[in-house]
């Protein structure tokens, strides 16, 4: 099985969502990981809340430093942020590396449901973006 790793700077929302989704539509596929290259220490519970919207559960999720992953084979590096892309070493047997930067919720102003409709927003465009790249990889497949 093919190992990922979804990187972006803090690994507390982003990365996370990503993860968790990327798990739950191609756990047959991918063994997935997510780390940060300046990690935050927590995974934000307003992500925690929005993938729990769609039947994804990252509560026992944690912060983790990219480097933690420099022994392990990573097939696929995938970055969620324009820091995380620049910062971002080389892992052995790494094949593909792909970026796609999303908004950072984490940043989002204003009352707490206007922050959270962020997060929806965010995690929905990560769905999506994650679905398409699942699906292009199963057609490669055949």
């Amino acid at each position: 099985m093919k190992s990922v790793l979804i990187l972006c700077t803090g690994n507390s929302c982003r990365s996370h969502m990503a993860e968790g989704i990327l798990r739950h539509i191609a756990s047959d596929l991918f063994e997935v990981h997510s780390a940060g290259s300046s990690p935050s220490g927590y995974v934000h519970p307003m992500g925690v809340k929005a993938l729990l919207e769609i039947g994804v559960d990252i509560s026992t999720h944690s912060s983790k430093h990219m480097n933690e992953f420099l022994d392990i084979e990573i097939h696929t590096v995938i970055t969620v942020c324009g820091n995380a892309e620049q910062a971002c070493p080389s892992y052995p047997g790494q094949v593909n590396r792909y970026h796609w930067g999303f908004d950072d919720p984490a940043l989002a102003d204003g009352k707490e449901s206007e922050v959270y409709a962020v997060f929806k927003r965010v995690r929905d465009e990560i769905h999506k973006t994650l679905v398409a790249y699942v699906n292009g990889y199963r057609e490669g497949m055949g």
